[in-house]
């Protein structure tokens, strides 16, 4: 069988994305499960979080997020019986593509899936699943009657996190990047029980940025918001900006948005903060959290946890609290190409069927 791999190149040169031939052993281990995979995320490599936790190789094994049906369980498994619907993300040392036909994993890293969630929909919506989850309750602690700022709501993360915001009772802010999505956000309505908007607040960023503080400050009665969660921020005032970057934040703006007592959740792994940033978080005795999903599968410390997590994910997109942007499926064929295509746009999203 196939499965696509990722041939790290040098630091300048864009990593390749190549097809290679690969099999399962013969004996399948204790813990392990046998799945046939139907459907697979495709997500951006991070080779550099690879290469700070020592793995090292010549060939990457591409696509974690994987939905399919087990086919045989080793001897001291007990979650799982085959012909079980399972989904879940494979774990960074992994040997195995999630777009090879029949892969071995650990029953550690799964969950059933329900029967009504199509595969298709679960890979390719579960890393953001998780992403909001990690964002919203192990850092930020939401709770009901908190202020959340999203940024960049219309985004598969963004949507995630207003979702999962307003079925705990939050009050939602976010920003949109152009007229299409400022239109999307505004027509966000839950899918049961009273049908009221799920953002309190739309603002538009595609104009201007100014009016983040002002608007914030207008909706929050002069307090701020209690959660800020970003998707990337602007260093400096005089950044180069890249189309896709180009409306984003500045951090100043984010850390001028929050109130007191506040927490700051931010994904942009290279964030630095000046004096006057660190004086005015601590004035506002405001909080700051990395936001790194791959913290759950590089160590077991809260594997408990974390399965949880993804078992709550599914039953809630199960039943219709999170919905996420439906994704094309695409064949196995076009995956090197979709690949990098989400390795250059991280933004975009890709499922590849099988």
């Amino acid at each position: 069988m196939k499965g696509l791999y990722c041939r790290a190149a040098g630091t300048d040169a864009e990593p390749k994305f190549v097809i290679q031939e690969t099999t399962v052993p013969d004996v399948l281990g204790s813990h392990e499960v046998r799945v046939q995979v139907k459907a697979c995320g495709l997500s951006p490599l991070d080779l550099k979080l690879l290469g700070d936790v020592g793995l090292r190789r010549e060939f990457i094994p591409v696509g974690r997020e994987v939905s399919g049906v087990v086919l045989q369980v080793g001897a001291n498994v007990s979650f799982f019986q085959p012909e079980d619907e399972v989904v879940g993300i494979l774990p960074l040392d992994s040997p195995f593509s999630g777009l090879c036909d029949v892969i071995d994993v650990d029953e550690h890293h799964l969950v059933q899936k329900p029967e009504k969630l199509s595969s298709l929909c679960v890979a390719g919506a579960l890393r953001d699943g998780l992403r909001a989850y990690t964002a919203l309750h192990t850092h930020a602690r939401v709770a009901a009657g908190h202020t959340l700022l999203v940024m960049d709501g219309a985004s598969s993360f963004g949507l995630m996190c207003i979702q999962l915001a307003c079925y705990h009772g939050v009050k939602v802010l976010t920003t949109s990047h152009s007229s299409q999505k400022h239109t999307f956000l505004e027509q966000l309505r839950p899918s049961v029980g009273v049908q009221d908007p799920l953002v309190a607040r739309v603002i538009p960023v595609y104009s201007s940025s100014s009016d983040l503080l002002p608007v914030v400050l207008e909706e929050t009665g002069g307090l701020g918001v209690d959660i800020v969660v970003d998707s990337g921020v602007h260093l400096h005032e005089k950044e180069e900006e890249h189309e896709e970057k180009k409306f984003l934040p500045h951090k100043h703006d984010i850390i001028s948005v929050l109130g007191a007592g506040g927490h700051w959740v931010t994904s942009h792994q290279d964030l630095q903060l000046d004096p006057p940033d660190c004086r005015l978080l601590y004035l506002k005795s405001a909080s700051l959290s990395f936001l790194n999903p791959e913290v759950w599968t590089a160590s077991s410390a809260q594997q408990g946890r974390y399965l949880h997590i993804l078992k709550d994910i599914v039953e809630k997109m199960s039943t219709g609290v999170l919905r996420p942007q439906p994704e094309q499926g695409v064949p196995l064929y076009e995956a090197t190409v979709a690949m990098e295509t989400v390795q250059r746009h991280p933004q975009k999203k890709a499922v590849v069927q099988l």
